[in-house]
């Protein structure tokens, strides 16, 4: 469940929240193992105890039967007596070997795992300074330069991009599936580092910034929007270590999700069910909005955040989401045009690469690929 949901787990910053609900469940774990592990003891012995008795009552009163002297029956008494007291043994250290070699094939794994580097370790922050607040640097921009990024030995998927973001504005990516768009928000939320090149912010290179800093300054809502397992309220207020009621009650309302919570008879405690099967999409997508609003982000990822929704809910999140951009450095990932249209600045980009910037009109004017992407949509919705 959690490992599915990643992506939200460390956009969050709930590692240790899910850590610790780790380790509480591995510790029920061990304790019904240990329990188990009590009873066999107590019950193994036990049994042969209670086999050997048995096997000394039998042979000891057909021996008394047999005192004739007559050596032949004594000997085969003692033959299948010594028999019986090895086999014991020889069937449990065979147990042992196949339980302790499937125990050697399930743990590798777990070692690889333990091994690996964490996140923390592999950031530089030798050149930030926490004294040094993000607001007091001048450049007003978050910038790509020269960044290209391969996933393992694959084709590259970014090949030096270049684009500024300016603060405080709306920027969308538009380009065909596989150009590189959603590898773009994965570099910035620093889930990847790049091959080459540099990511700065306000003219800072992100990677010196303290990841849980840096990722406290991002949200980021995606067209699945993950929801977990638990109550409303736990998944508005998911990761935070703080936070106030009344931020709660303002993003329910920015949100739009004030009447669907009103009309639920736990409210915010009601339980949304396994990654949220008893909500719809486009609630799903409020809560995702309201849960961005309350952690209060300076820089906002949006995923194609209303793609698979009816319009009456496309309209209704597009208003929430009209309320969180306000203020805000937006990145828009968007497939349909309209959505973007009034965006500060659009970014075309093709196989890894960028291929315009420009705001609409522009744009309509001077790339092809951007004026037959309009086209064709607007043709689509004049067919329909």
């Amino acid at each position: 469940r959690v490992l599915t949901d990643i992506r939200l787990v460390k956009a969050s910053l709930a590692e240790n929240q899910e850590k610790e609900t780790g380790f509480k469940r591995m510790e029920n774990l061990f304790h019904y193992g240990v329990k188990e592990g009590k009873m066999l003891a107590i019950i193994q012995p036990l049994s042969m105890v209670l086999m050997l008795a048995i096997l000394v009552i039998v042979f000891g009163y057909g021996s008394v039967r047999v005192s004739t002297g007559s050596l032949s029956a004594g000997s085969l008494v003692a033959i299948v007596f010594y028999l019986f007291q090895i086999s014991i043994p020889i069937s449990q250290l065979t147990s042992f070997f196949s339980h302790f070699q499937k125990a050697l094939g399930a743990s590798e794994r777990v070692y690889s795992i333990l091994l690996t580097n964490s996140e923390m370790s592999m950031s530089n922050y030798s050149n930030y300074s926490n004294s040094n607040s993000l607001s007091d640097y001048k450049k007003n921009t978050l910038e790509f330069k020269n960044v290209s990024f391969t996933y393992s030995n694959s084709k590259n998927i970014l090949k030096s991009v270049n684009f500024q973001a300016k603060v405080g504005h709306v920027t969308a990516f538009v380009g065909p599936s596989g150009a590189g768009k959603t590898t773009i928000f994965s570099l910035l939320e620093r889930f990847y580092i790049p091959d080459h090149g540099t990511i700065t912010y306000k003219g800072i290179p992100i990677h010196d910034i303290p990841l849980t800093e840096w990722r406290n300054k991002i949200a980021y809502v995606s067209q699945d929007s993950p929801i977990m397992d638990g109550t409303i309220r736990s998944n508005l207020i998911y990761g935070l270590d703080s936070y106030q009621e009344e931020s709660i009650k303002q993003a329910i309302i920015d949100a739009n999700l004030e009447e669907f919570i009103n009309s639920l008879p736990n409210k915010c405690e009601t339980e949304v069910g396994e990654r949220g099967v008893r909500l719809s999409g486009g609630q799903r997508q409020r809560i995702a909005i309201a849960r961005a609003m309350i952690r209060n982000p300076e820089i906002l990822l949006l995923d194609e955040a209303t793609a698979h929704l009816d319009s009456n809910s496309e309209r209704i999140v597009q208003e929430a989401l009209d309320r969180l951009m306000k203020g805000r450095t937006t990145l828009v990932i968007a497939h349909r045009l309209a959505t973007i249209r009034h965006a500060d600045q659009i970014i075309i980009i093709e196989e890894g690469k960028v291929t315009g910037i420009g705001n609409h009109e522009k744009l309509i004017a001077e790339h092809p690929l951007y004026r037959e992407l309009n086209h064709q949509q607007l043709s689509f919705v004049t067919a329909k």
